[in-house]
């Protein structure tokens, strides 16, 4: 059975860092890109990151960019996103997700889900 296993989400401070974690399960996602969404209450999923197979690539939503880092570990099977400078308007549930065969920006492209990790930014 495939899982993806969120991790890391809490709450913070504006202006504060957080570390969120993915690790998959069941299969190997070394060949895959990976990503992460966010979904924030009566909006709708949203891209926030993706990398490719091998780390070198990455591709940020704008308004992410020079505030979050994706990157992984193809050896733990495990996706990173660091989160730093955060804002009130980065409150949402964060998922990672795996096994993308489209656009990775595109959420209908990915196969599997984590359970989602809830980040809150307070002002």
């Amino acid at each position: 059975q495939v899982q993806l296993v969120d991790a890391g989400g809490g709450l913070v401070q504006a202006g504060g860092s957080l570390r969120l974690s993915c690790a998959a399960s069941g299969r190997t996602f070394s060949s895959d890109a990976m990503g992460w969404f966010r979904q924030a209450p009566g909006k709708e999923r949203e891209f926030v990151a993706a990398i490719n197979w091998s780390g070198g690539s990455t591709y940020y939503a704008d308004s992410v960019k020079g505030r979050f880092t994706i990157s992984r570990d193809n050896a733990k099977n495990t996706v990173y996103l660091q989160m730093n400078s955060l804002k009130p308007e980065d409150t949402a549930v964060y998922y990672c997700a795996g096994g993308a065969y489209g656009p990775v920006a595109n959420r209908y492209a990915y196969k599997y889900w984590g359970q989602g990790t809830q980040v809150t930014v307070s002002s």
